[in-house]
């Protein structure tokens, strides 16, 4: 079945090239029954946690995968910073950087806030 969104990502994006599986100018996540769902982060309007992550597009159209919320929004950080890398490549240590700093800052607040860091175990 062919949907709008589908139209959309032909219609408006590059050529898919596929990189171990993965496309590359999307992010792999999982439906609920197991498979694999590939989905241009840049679509996602919404990430609701209900108790399964809803994903809501652009296009109003709802999917539904495993993944949490939080996941969701490192995969599309991650990918944006390798979209970032490739298109601007001396940017690449300063990224790097700043993703070291962010990772040493949530563990500094983590040990200072052990009641938080236990809530979210």
């Amino acid at each position: 079945m062919v949907t709008f969104h589908m139209l959309l990502l032909t219609a408006t994006s590059p050529p898919m090239r596929h990189l171990g599986g993965v496309l590359k100018h999307m992010i792999e996540l999982t439906r609920l029954n197991g498979s694999p769902l590939a989905v241009n982060c840049d679509l996602i309007k919404y990430a609701e946690a209900s108790p399964d992550t809803v994903l809501t597009l652009i296009t109003g159209e709802k999917l539904i995968v495993l993944e949490p919320c939080s996941q969701v929004s490192q995969l599309t950080l991650e990918f944006r910073a390798a979209v970032l890398r490739q298109a601007w490549p001396e940017a690449a240590p300063a990224l790097i950087a700043r993703s070291a700093h962010d990772a040493d800052q949530q563990l500094r607040n983590a040990d200072k806030n052990p009641d938080r860091k236990a809530s979210h175990e």
